[in-house]
């Protein structure tokens, strides 16, 4: 999936098969560096989409407050 068309339910979906694989231990030697790196790409990722989803709402909430005045 490329970062253009990543959405927060992909990488919450993507991140609950890494979690699925790793508990079911299904992933080699190999693999398990590059789900570990994709693991924290996307937790990163996904805490940024939610500050900036919080900050748009509280930016949101603020002009609906200075309107009513």
């Amino acid at each position: 999936m490329t970062k253009d068309k990543l959405t927060y339910e992909a990488a919450a979906a993507e991140l609950a098969e890494i979690t699925k694989e790793l508990e079911a231990d299904t992933i080699t030697v190999d693999e398990l560096s590059e789900k570990v790196k994709r693991g924290a790409y996307l937790i990163n990722w996904c805490k940024a989409r939610l500050k900036s989803t919080e900050d748009d709402i509280k930016t949101i909430m603020g002009d609906l407050d200075g309107a009513a005045d």
